[in-house]
């Protein structure tokens, strides 16, 4: 266990906190080792004899911030009951640490594997045979963790030049894209686009 300069020790737990309010007050992108080490009030070097890089880091704090997230129980009800209660817990967590959908896309399969196949035997449970569970994980992977990539923060290039009508018209409702309305109904449609996709597998293999 290493010190820092004023005599305090540090533990995995105590970094992990530090960056996941980093990343909760700045967002991920601003998480740093030289940031983390500033909200520690340790030296620069400090978080290394703990975690070997940024990547490390952030392998940590994903998992630190879906802790407590669990997998419905069959008596809970129907597999879209079980399947959206699971996926609001997810959103949950995403809204309280801002940025953590970029790096789950990219590092949920190295390591949330037990969320994956929570998300994945709900699917099993509905009846969606192997290929298309992929794809549905897949679909629910990209809504869940990517939305965020067509709300951009910095909207300067709509309000800088004479819009369509049908985008200006529609853009007026830009900040309904982080709200519960826009969650709301990504979910729906996903949902009832999955309904959907068993009732034709089920037709496929009559």
């Amino acid at each position: 266990m290493q010190t820092s300069g004023g005599g305090n020790t540090l533990s995995e737990s105590e970094i992990v906190e530090a960056a996941l309010r980093v990343v909760r007050q700045d967002g991920v992108e601003k998480l740093s080792m030289r940031r983390l080490s500033r909200e520690l009030g340790v030296s620069p070097m400090a978080p290394y004899y703990y975690v070997a890089d940024k990547r490390e880091l952030l392998d940590l704090v994903a998992t630190a911030a879906l802790t407590g997230v669990r997998k419905p129980a069959p008596e809970f009800g129907t597999w879209q009951m079980r399947l959206r209660d699971l996926i609001d817990q997810i959103d949950e967590k995403l809204r309280k640490h801002p940025g953590l959908g970029d790096v789950l896309i990219e590092q949920m399969l190295g390591k949330q594997l037990d969320l994956i196949a929570a998300v994945m035997e709900i699917l099993f449970d509905a009846g969606f045979d192997d290929r298309n569970v992929l794809a549905a994980y897949a679909t629910i992977h990209t809504v869940l963790f990517g939305r965020s990539k067509v709300n951009p923060r910095d909207r300067t290039a709509l309000t800088d030049r004479v819009l369509p009508e049908a985008v200006e018209r529609a853009t007026k409702h830009l900040g309904d894209l982080r709200g519960r309305f826009s969650y709301d109904f990504s979910m729906d449609v996903l949902i009832a686009g999955l309904e959907a996709q068993l009732v034709r597998q089920r037709d496929s293999h009559v």
